[in-house]
């Protein structure tokens, strides 16, 4: 969808990541849970041991587009038949390991960890997280009751077109010009905002997009999966090297912010019926050409 500038700070895009690491889908709508935008991130890949598997280490997860049904999911890449993965409603818990996190996730059919072997070239499984409320963001930060799905620590991220186009002209004037211009999957964020200077996230505390009030909880670290090109799997220097010069502090580089998402307008939050079986929280809808307002800042 075409966002037309109609002035005001405005949502440009929006994507969720139905598995962690892989591609992502652009969408032009999408409903919000306590967890996340719906699909976001309840499927990962594991290594035999349990422990996640993400693009940092195995590149070529990049490649693989997963694509979410009725049933589960579709599974696409290079060089390799496409695989249909049904959501797994029972079957055996698993222990899984996503950074210091330990929880239980489903065990997907063992031929879709066939499958991401083959892909990847090492010893892979598949698991889906049926109940996100398994999992709490981190206490430092979220509240007693925040929950977050497979991402790697806060159920959205935020980024702005602005602060892209800033870190972009650095890149060009920087050491390393060849690697950019760099597009806005580079940073995998959910939603996408336009209308306000360059970083001026920094600085939200809570913001309204459409019809869903979200608490911004801290800026977002980045790492070397920001290197990866999303197309192509290889490597590069930037944005990296750019973020250490520009937006260092604290011993890490910062693009983008983590939110949380608070009830709609404060009301109560109704309850349906979500996969298989979970008690399904929603917040609300987003969808691209919401107006979003800041409603607070620190």
């Amino acid at each position: 969808m075409t966002v037309t500038d109609t002035g005001g700070l405005r949502l440009t895009g929006l994507r969720r990541y139905p598995v962690k690491s892989c591609r992502g889908e652009d969408l032009d709508v999408a409903t919000v849970e306590p967890w996340g935008l719906t699909g976001d991130r309840r499927w990962m890949v594991v290594d035999p041991s349990g422990e996640a598997v993400t693009a940092r280490e195995a590149n070529r997860l990049v490649l693989i587009t997963p694509s979410i049904t009725d049933s589960g999911l579709l599974l696409s890449a290079p060089d390799i038949e496409d695989l249909d993965v049904d959501r797994p409603a029972s079957g055996p818990l698993v222990e899984v390991k996503i950074w210091d996190d330990r929880l239980l996730a489903r065990a997907a059919d063992p031929v879709a960890g066939d499958w991401f072997s083959g892909v990847i070239g090492r010893s892979l499984r598949l698991v889906y997280l049926d109940d996100p409320r398994r999992r709490p963001v981190n206490p430092a930060y979220g509240a007693a009751d925040d929950t977050v799905s497979l991402a790697d620590a806060y159920p959205l991220l935020l980024a702005t077109e602005e602060s892209l186009t800033q870190l972009n002209t650095w890149i060009a004037e920087g050491p390393r010009s060849a690697d950019g211009p760099l597009p806005m999957t580079r940073f995998r964020p959910n939603l996408i905002v336009r209308g306000e200077d360059a970083f001026a996230e920094d600085t939200w505390r809570r913001v309204r997009v459409g019809e869903v009030v979200f608490r911004v909880v801290k800026l977002c670290d980045r790492c070397v999966l920001t290197t990866i090109d999303p197309v192509t799997a290889t490597r590069t220097k930037e944005p990296l090297v750019s973020l250490a010069r520009h937006r260092r502090w604290d011993g890490k580089t910062w693009f983008a912010v983590n939110l949380v998402p608070e009830a709609p307008y404060g009301s109560g939050v109704p309850e349906a019926p979500y996969g298989a079986g979970v008690p399904e929280a929603l917040y609300g809808s987003v969808r691209v050409g919401d107006q979003v307002e800041v409603l607070e800042t620190r």
